[in-house]
């Protein structure tokens, strides 16, 4: 009896709040997505555009830094390489993508 009891009365105190609505996971997942974005695909973002004006503007004389820890001067630029002097008389050619930094001009 008590069972049928609870069943005329329709659903107990507490299990709407427990089942949710039907559009909380969407919003939460755009929700998510934003968050992400700001904190993570926006970020990269700009440090990519950052990296790649930097090597766009490489020219003639520049000083760099390149990834294996070569300082090296800029002698020419072509289309993805660089002809550059990493000593007296020491000339080579390297993969754009291979600069760190350019670095201030010497004093």
């Amino acid at each position: 009896m008590f069972q049928y009891g609870l069943l005329a009365m329709g659903n107990p105190a507490g299990a709407e709040a427990q089942g949710g609505s039907a559009m909380g996971l969407p919003i939460m997942m755009v929700m998510l997505f934003v968050v992400m974005w700001f904190f993570m695909i926006r970020p990269q973002k700009k440090q990519a555009d950052k990296r790649k004006a930097m090597l766009e503007a490489l020219k003639r004389g520049d000083r760099i830094l390149t990834n294996g820890g070569l300082f090296a001067v800029v002698r020419d630029v072509k289309s993805d390489r660089l002809a550059v002097t990493i000593g007296e008389n020491v000339k080579v050619e390297i993969a754009k993508s291979a600069v760190a930094q350019v670095l201030p001009p010497e004093e």
